[in-house]
C-alpha cells in the first residue's frame, strides 16, 4: 500500500537514547526537561520568539482562540478549504466560523473577498496556509488592523516555510501548528501556538495546565493539553533530520512536476518565488482533463495507491453543520469548484521514483 504520506522516523537507536534518561528522570510529562529543549529549539528554528507546546494541534488552536480575548458569540472569518479541526476549533470554542472564498491560484483565503465579510460581530480572521503556500500575510495584516481585529493563522501546513527569510510563525497575533504524524515535522501527535507578544506566554500555559498557576492557584478554565516527553524527544530527534527531509521531498515534487507539467486539464501548484517552501502535499487538479478526478482515484486504488480528496468536501458541508443557524456559508464558488476536483498526490522522503511514474503513467494512461 502507498499511502498520500509516510510518517518520517529517526532512526530507532537514536529515539531510544533520546528517551533513555526518561526511565533515570521518571519525569514523563508535565513539561520536563525535554520538552524545554524542543521548545528552545523550535524557537529557533521557526524564527519566532515564544512556543508554546500541545499535545496536538487542535487543542492548540482552541487554546489560542481562549486567550485572544474575542467577544464570544463573535464572528471568525475563515476559510472552508481546510481540515474539520480549523472550523471545528471556532464552534467548539463559542464563535461564528464565516466563510470566505479563495484564490484560484493557491487555495488560501482571498483577501480581497476578506473586507465584505467584516461586520458589528466580527472579531477575528483565522486563515489558513493550505498545502504550505502561504497566505498574503500582507493584505490580512492591512484589513485587521483597519478594523482593529486578530488574526490567528492555522499553520499546521506550513512548518519550517519562510517568506523573504521571515519564518511564517511569525505572522499574525499566532499561529498554530500540527506535529501530527503525517505532517512534514512530527512529535507523533503534537501541536504548538507561536507568537511574538510577552503577553501570551503564562496564559498559554495555564491553558493546556487546566489553568492551574502554581500548587494553590487556579486563574482559568484551562483544559488538559501538555505535550509529554516522547513526544517531545520525537521532535528533538526528528528535528535533526527536517532540512535533509525537505529536501528529499522537493526531489519527489520535481519528479511529479517533470511529468504531469504542460499536460491539458491538469493544474500544478507551483511554489512561489519569494517562499522558501516545505513540499508538504502535491496537490493536482483535474479540470477539463480526459479522466475525472473521481476515476483518477479509482485507477490508482486498484494498484493499492491512495491519493486523497484534500480538501473535499468543504467543512460548509459537513453534516455537522446542515441545518444548523451558528455558522454563514457565503459566496464560495472557487472553493467548491477547486475541492472537486483537486487530489493530492503521494509526497513523502522515502517516495521511490519508480513508484512517482507508476503514479504518472496511471493518470496518463
Amino acid at each position: 500500500m502507498i499511502n498520500v504520506t509516510q510518517s518520517s522516523l529517526p532512526p530507532f537507536e537514536e529515539y531510544c537514547d533520546e528517551i533513555k534518561q526518561l526511565w533515570s528522570s521518571h519525569w514523563l510529562t508535565n513539561m520536563g526537561e525535554k520538552h524545554k529543549l524542543l521548545q528552545n529549539q523550535l524557537e529557533q528554528y521557526l524564527k519566532v520568539k515564544h512556543v508554546t507546546l500541545y499535545t496536538n494541534g487542535h487543542l492548540a488552536l482552541e487554546g489560542a482562540l481562549s486567550v485572544l480575548d474575542l467577544k464570544k458569540g463573535g464572528e471568525v472569518i475563515t476559510t472552508p478549504f481546510t481540515f474539520a479541526s480549523t472550523t471545528h476549533a471556532i464552534v467548539r470554542s463559542g464563535f461564528v466560523p464565516v466563510f470566505c472564498d479563495i484564490k484560484e491560484a493557491d487555495y488560501t483565503i482571498d483577501p480581497e473577498k476578506i473586507e465584505s465579510l467584516i461586520n458589528e460581530n466580527t472579531v477575528a480572521i483565522l486563515p489558513v496556509h493550505v498545502y504550505g503556500n502561504l497566505c498574503d500575510v500582507d493584505a490580512i495584516e492591512k484589513i485587521a488592523q483597519k478594523y482593529h481585529l486578530k488574526v490567528l493563522y492555522d499553520a499546521a501546513h506550513a512548518f519550517g516555510v519562510q517568506k523573504n527569510g521571515v519564518g511564517v510563525a511569525g505572522f499574525g497575533d499566532m499561529s498554530m501548528f500540527s506535529f501530527h504524524a503525517t505532517k512534514v515535522f512530527n512529535t507523533i501527535e503534537g501541536g504548538a501556538v507561536c507568537f511574538n507578544d510577552d503577553q501570551y506566554i503564562q496564559v498559554m500555559n495555564d491553558m493546556k495546565n487546566f489553568g492551574i498557576r502554581g500548587t494553590e492557584s487556579c486563574r482559568y478554565v484551562g483544559g488538559n493539553a501538555k505535550m509529554n516527553e516522547f513526544q517531545a524527544s520525537m521532535g528533538i530527534c526528528n528535528l535533526r533530520y527536517i532540512d535533509q527531509w525537505i529536501i528529499q521531498r522537493k526531489r519527489v515534487l520535481d519528479r511529479y512536476m517533470d511529468r504531469l507539467s504542460g499536460i491539458k486539464g491538469i493544474k500544478l501548484n507551483t511554489p512561489r518565488k519569494d517562499l522558501k517552501p516545505n513540499y508538504a502535499y502535491f496537490p493536482v487538479v483535474f479540470d477539463g482533463y480526459q479522466y475525472t478526478r473521481d476515476e483518477i482515484t479509482e485507477k490508482l486504488q486498484t494498484l493499492n495507491i491512495r491519493a486523497r480528496k484534500y480538501f473535499y468536501p468543504l467543512t460548509c458541508d459537513f453534516e455537522c453543520y446542515q441545518d444548523r443557524f451558528f455558522y454563514r456559508d457565503n459566496s464560495i464558488p472557487v472553493a467548491r469548484h477547486i475541492a472537486e476536483r483537486v487530489l493530492t498526490l503521494p509526497i513523502y522522503p522515502e517516495l521511490e521514483d519508480s513508484v512517482i511514474d507508476l503514479i504518472c503513467d496511471t493518470i496518463m494512461m
